[in-house]
């Protein structure tokens, strides 16, 4: 409990300064291979669009986040990780479909999730998606996220998560 309490303390320590316009997101899945997976994380957008058309735009934000693996053959994990995200929007009228890329950095608490050796507890991150912003502040998406360690040490196994996430403007 201990451990979770630091683990959320610093991402607030991350979100602190940007604490205007900032949106919350709560996502559960799984990795692939039926253990679970939940994360909670706060996102601030960019404050510039580029490549504005009569069919979107191209934007971005921030994501820092604290996510919780629940083992199926080895010890629980938990994981902080920060990115940048870049979005493709598509206009549309209330509801507006979209896009993410982003590759940023994980830190976990063990290099070990199930079977998955990860050889080193800091790890990139990289994520694809796609979602509905449902006006209001509201946008439910789903999303695909693989940490590995590029290589640089082995066993570099790799993990991925698969969620549904709800967000919303705070």
């Amino acid at each position: 409990m201990k451990n979770n309490t630091i683990w959320a303390g610093l991402l607030c320590a991350v979100l602190a300064g940007h604490a205007a316009a900032l949106d919350l997101s709560l996502g559960a899945g799984s990795n692939g291979e039926g253990s679970n997976y939940f994360r909670f994380g706060g996102q601030q957008e960019f404050d510039s669009s580029w490549w504005q058309s009569r069919h979107g735009r191209l934007t971005g934000y921030w994501d820092a986040a604290v996510s919780y693996w629940q083992a199926q053959d080895s010890a629980d994990n938990q994981s902080l990780s920060v990115s940048p995200v870049l979005v493709y929007e598509f206009h549309g009228n209330g509801i507006r479909p979209f896009v993410e890329a982003g590759i940023g950095l994980a830190a976990f608490r063990h290099s070990r999730v199930d079977d998955h050796k990860l050889g080193t507890a800091l790890q990139m991150e990289d994520r694809l998606g796609v979602g509905l912003r449902l006006g209001g502040g509201h946008t439910l998406g789903l999303r695909a996220i693989h940490y590995s360690n590029g290589g640089l040490k082995q066993p570099n196994d790799g993990i991925e998560g698969y969620s549904l996430y709800y967000q919303w403007q705070y």
